[in-house]
């Protein structure tokens, strides 16, 4: 008995070791994996070829329930080119969304046009609601271009609600919830693009020398 109970836990440690190991090894290869992803999107949205700083590392965490959606601190990814500010990316959270939250990638110039939007996670319905993903439709695509005063505030809407952006036949929450967010990310950056930018030890003044 004694040598079956000392093989059983032989076993159950192995057995532990085991798993967690492959754990570890799991989890390590998913995080690299969304890693890649996510920088091949950031990518997507600002190339490469327009700034030449860590565009991964280059980040800070802000908050703001009512522009950005999340009651969690997000990241925003800073595109710079010799120092100087190219555009931000921000990660609002849509959290009106049919099925529950849609999160955002949105890349603003830092003149305050938007150079690209993309979702990078949903739960909308499949074949109504989930348009909104690139791998779907283009329709995240009519962002581009626009700022905070082009369209006005009224345009910032689907057409059904009077606005500029299309909705889908049978489903207008979804574009609806993902409009507003977009929206909703170009006032924050409005209001904190300097702060958006501020390296520790720049100044405020210092912050604002954009692109010449």
């Amino acid at each position: 008995m004694t040598v079956t109970a000392l093989l059983l836990g032989a076993f159950a440690v192995l057995g532990t070791g085991m798993v967690a190991l492959t754990h570890h090894n799991t989890q390590a290869r998913i995080e690299r994996n969304e890693r890649e992803y996510l920088l091949r999107t950031l990518n997507a949205l600002v190339p490469p070829s327009e700034y030449d700083n860590a565009l991964y590392e280059d980040t800070i965490t802000v908050e703001s329930r009512e522009l950005l959606g999340s009651k969690k601190p997000v990241v925003i990814y800073r595109a710079r080119k010799e120092g100087k500010p190219v555009a931000a990316i921000l990660t609002p959270v849509a959290p009106d969304g049919y099925s529950g939250n849609i999160k955002l990638l949105v890349a603003v110039r830092y003149s305050g046009e938007i150079m690209g939007v993309r979702v990078v996670s949903h739960l909308e319905t499949p074949g109504l609601g989930d348009g909104i993903d690139i791998a779907k439709s283009d329709w995240i695509k009519s962002f581009d271009g626009h700022s905070l005063n082009d369209p006005d505030e009224l345009g910032w809407r689907v057409e059904k609600d009077g606005g500029i952006f299309d909705q889908f036949t049978g489903a207008t929450i979804s574009p609806r919830a993902v409009v507003k967010a977009v929206y909703n990310s170009l006032k924050y950056y409005e209001q904190h693009k300097d702060e958006i930018f501020r390296l520790p030890e720049q100044t405020q003044e210092e912050a604002g020398h954009g692109p010449a």
